[in-house]
């Protein structure tokens, strides 16, 4: 199992919106993959394989995770599926909100095109940064493949 780390370079947070807009965010998380089935921006060029964990990017501390979709523009291969989490930057989990690979949901059809709404049934608010994983199941990828991420919730700041 390998895990593969988007690069990604913060352009869609912008710190909280205070005032007149609120907290209310949501943060958007785009995964490519080319022709061989690799992630595209990413830190290693090897196809994304069954079993890999797909570091999306960065959930800020303090955020209450509200809901996710995932938008499948164009499929990976036939079959893959794939479950939604998040992990802490430091590993370590916390005994009020342990990390969670399947937060959001598991076995999510990744290779239909479609809007995907997630599962998860709980609200959270992230004691320390986290990171947005997507775990792959069933296949390797070998093609070329859209995906973006919507995750919603409110930014209520460290504790």
């Amino acid at each position: 199992m390998a895990k593969v780390t988007l690069r990604q370079y913060g352009e869609r947070q912008f710190g909280g919106a205070a005032g007149a807009y609120g907290n209310t965010t949501t943060l958007r998380f785009q995964l490519v993959t080319i022709a061989n089935g690799s992630a595209q921006n990413a830190d290693v060029s090897t196809p994304i394989a069954s079993g890999d964990v797909v570091d999306l990017g960065p959930l800020p501390e303090g955020f209450r995770l509200d809901d996710a979709q995932i938008l499948v523009t164009t499929g990976m291969t036939a079959t893959i599926t794939g479950s939604l989490g998040f992990a802490y930057e430091d590993g370590v989990d916390d005994a009020g909100v342990p990390q969670d690979a399947a937060y959001f949901g598991a076995g999510i059809d990744l290779a239909a095109a479609g809007r995907k709404r997630t599962t998860g049934s709980k609200l959270v608010v992230l004691p320390k940064p986290a990171r947005l994983i997507l775990t792959t199941a069933v296949a390797a990828n070998a093609k070329a493949s859209a995906i973006n991420v919507l995750v919603s919730g409110e930014l209520q700041g460290p504790r």
